[in-house]
């Protein structure tokens, strides 16, 4: 349950909804599995899986969500193949040319006729609300699927008016900045892997690994017109992840100091340790979030 990747949004409303009254509007579109002719599903699932009744999971105020997709997994070359067959086989029967909209209704019919066999490909996106902070953090790896999780929880309540949390600062500008020592990164801490970026059409990339960050080396880079994209931090003896230009956070990793914090919880009992992860991880976050925000030179208004 523990997130990994993080995109933050910033509520510009609350979301004026007891969690009965959520729980209600979710289950409206509470996720089902594809039908024999569905090419595809999205929908709410229970966070806390087969441990749990709800579609929310509530502590300490913050509302945990989890949404759920089906892809029946159909390969455009299976689709090619056979289409190309059923052409190939018209055309030599009625020794004339087979037109584009007959193709496409072909296309159609070998879909459906292939639906009912096809593989299915299953994933969840979870996101809790941070009522008290005003935010909705989204564990997804790019803003389409953060946006996919969105746009369900605008339709399922009416009205959802967010925008990614963005920073008065260029995020390029200020890591590129701790490169070159000019900035301090304190309560965080540099680690040893970061990619930099020419600022030139198609310039060049570099990506390193296990390499001191203030190095001369890197510096002779910097000076040379390349700003960074990314870079890896740790966040006290809390957390370390990746933080991307975009304000992205990706491979979010919490130290044993975190993990460890429930190691007298009764294992036994699932629901109580998927309770007690939510809350230690939801309190590591509202410690986080301000702090990174504010290292990266405050909040940019969103008006």
């Amino acid at each position: 349950m523990w997130f990994k990747n993080l995109i933050v949004y910033r509520l510009s409303t609350p979301i004026e909804l007891s969690s009965d009254q959520l729980e209600t509007r979710l289950e409206e579109f509470a996720f089902r599995p594809c039908n024999s002719q569905e090419q595809s599903k999205y929908g709410w699932s229970k966070p806390m899986g087969k441990h749990g009744s709800s579609l929310i999971h509530v502590t300490d105020g913050n509302i945990l969500l989890c949404a759920r997709k089906e892809d029946k997994m159909l390969p455009a070359s299976v689709i090619k193949e056979a289409l190309d067959e059923k052409v190939e086989m018209i055309e030599q029967e009625t020794a004339r040319p087979v037109k584009k909209k007959e193709k496409d209704a072909l296309k159609e019919e070998i879909i459906h006729t292939l639906l009912p066999r096809a593989f299915s490909r299953l994933g969840s996106t979870f996101a809790y609300i941070a009522p008290k902070q005003g935010l909705i953090i989204v564990d997804a790896s790019s803003h389409n699927k953060a946006e996919d999780l969105l746009a369900l929880l605008r339709k399922s309540i009416g009205s959802l008016a967010v925008l990614p949390v963005q920073s008065k600062t260029p995020v390029d500008q200020t890591m590129t900045q701790w490169l070159t020592g000019e900035e301090s990164t304190a309560p965080f801490t540099l680690l040893e892997e970061a990619e930099l970026k020419s600022p030139l059409e198609n310039g060049a990339v570099l990506r390193c690994k296990n390499q001191d960050l203030l190095s001369t080396e890197i510096q002779a880079h910097i000076e040379n017109g390349m700003f960074v994209t990314k870079a890896a931090l740790q966040y006290g003896d809390s957390m370390t992840f990746v933080l991307n230009e975009d304000m992205t956070i990706k491979r979010v990793k919490f130290t044993d100091v975190v993990t460890e914090q429930q190691e007298d919880q009764d294992k036994a009992d699932k629901a109580a340790c998927f309770d007690a992860d939510f809350a230690i991880m939801t309190g590591e976050f509202e410690q986080f979030i301000p702090a990174l925000v504010d290292l990266l030179g405050g909040e940019e208004a969103n008006l």
